[in-house]
Formats: C-alpha cells, sequence, structure tokens
C-alpha cells in the first residue's frame, strides 16, 4: 500500500465542522418541525438559527478557499468509468472486488463522489438556505409583498432537510465501505489515505 495526502488541513476541518453543523440542523429543525421534544421549540429555534449563521459563515470562507486553491475543480463532474464505479457499488463491493477509482491529490473523488457533492451544493444546499431564510425572514418577506405561503416554505425546507439526511446517511455508511471499515474516516482525520 502507498500513502497519499489527500485532504489539507482546512478540508479536514471545513468536512467536520460541517459535519457538526448539519448535524445540529437537523438535530434542532426538527424538533422546531415537531418531530419531538427536546431543547423546547424556542430555545431549539434559537440553537437552528445560530448554528445556520456559523454553518453560512463556514460556507462563505471555504467558497473563498475552494476559489483560491483552485479545489472546486474536485467537484466537476466526469462520467469517465462511471460505470466501473456504479458497478462496483451495486455488486463489486459485495464479492470484495477492488475498488476502480484511486483517489489522487489532483482527483480525490470518483465519478459518483463529484455528481453527488456537486448535487449537494448547488440543489440540496441552496434549498435549504433559500427556503430557511425565507423561513427565517418571512414577516418581512411578507410585508415586501411577497406572497409566499409559509407552509410552502416550510414543506419546501422539510423537503431540503430530508434530502440532507439522506445524504447524511448515506455519506456515512459509504464511509465503511474502504479496504477497512474505518479506512476512509482515518483519512478525513490524518489527510492521509491508503492507496491500493
Amino acid at each position: 500500500m502507498e500513502r497519499v495526502y489527500l485532504f489539507t488541513r482546512f478540508e479536514r476541518l471545513w468536512h467536520w465542522a460541517q459535519a457538526v453543523l448539519i448535524i445540529g440542523m437537523l438535530v434542532t429543525g426538527f424538533e422546531i418541525h415537531g418531530t419531538y421534544k427536546w431543547l423546547g421549540f424556542a430555545q431549539a429555534h434559537k440553537v437552528h438559527t445560530t448554528i445556520v449563521w456559523a454553518f453560512i459563515a463556514l460556507w462563505v470562507f471555504a467558497i473563498f478557499w475552494h476559489l483560491t486553491t483552485g479545489e472546486w475543480r474536485q467537484y466537476i463532474p466526469t462520467m469517465k468509468n462511471i460505470d466501473k464505479v456504479v458497478r462496483f457499488y451495486a455488486v463489486g463491493i459485495f464479492r470484495g472486488d477492488p475498488h476502480p477509482f484511486q483517489p489522487t491529490r489532483a482527483r480525490k473523488h470518483n465519478p459518483m463522489q463529484a455528481q453527488t457533492y456537486l448535487g449537494v451544493t448547488v440543489v440540496v444546499t441552496p434549498l435549504l438556505w433559500i427556503s430557511g431564510l425565507a423561513y427565517l425572514f418571512y414577516n418581512e418577506l411578507s410585508a415586501a409583498g411577497w406572497g409566499i405561503q409559509l407552509g410552502t416554505i416550510a414543506l419546501v425546507h422539510t423537503i431540503g432537510a430530508f434530502l440532507m439526511l439522506a445524504f447524511l446517511i448515506g455519506h456515512i455508511y459509504l464511509g465503511t465501505t474502504g479496504h477497512t471499515p474505518t479506512a476512509h474516516f482515518k483519512a478525513m482525520v490524518s489527510g492521509w489515505d491508503e492507496a491500493h
């Protein structure tokens, strides 16, 4: 095995900070939605809003970092060898086949990862941000003449939350599919990945 330095210190910080913030938003958001009672509505709303602003600040900084370092190229989707990657996850992984994609510093994500991350970045996250900010500033939008129904905003935001939850569950599961169940997690802690 060969060790490859894949993830910079900032990428790892950004990844784990996002994970904590997303889980915090999901936990408080579903409480605001009335799914369960833990902090109480008012406290959950306050914590949720604070986490949202921290998440937006993190993303503004991350966007700047990606643009200035050129790392945004990691998220350009490709169809090259996608058929092999799909076959691996559909069948090969259960037979113990080697992964058809080996990450490098220049291309960290396999074609399915790049497409998924791009989808989360340009569809799910903006859906949550726009609907969440519309929810947060509903009174101001209504006063300005925007006739959006609060129920519609809440429904769109809830759909976005379930999409993010589905991504999170899939992301954690796929994190266990390396050459050992913890290999991908170790790489996201140390920055080093073991390539076969």
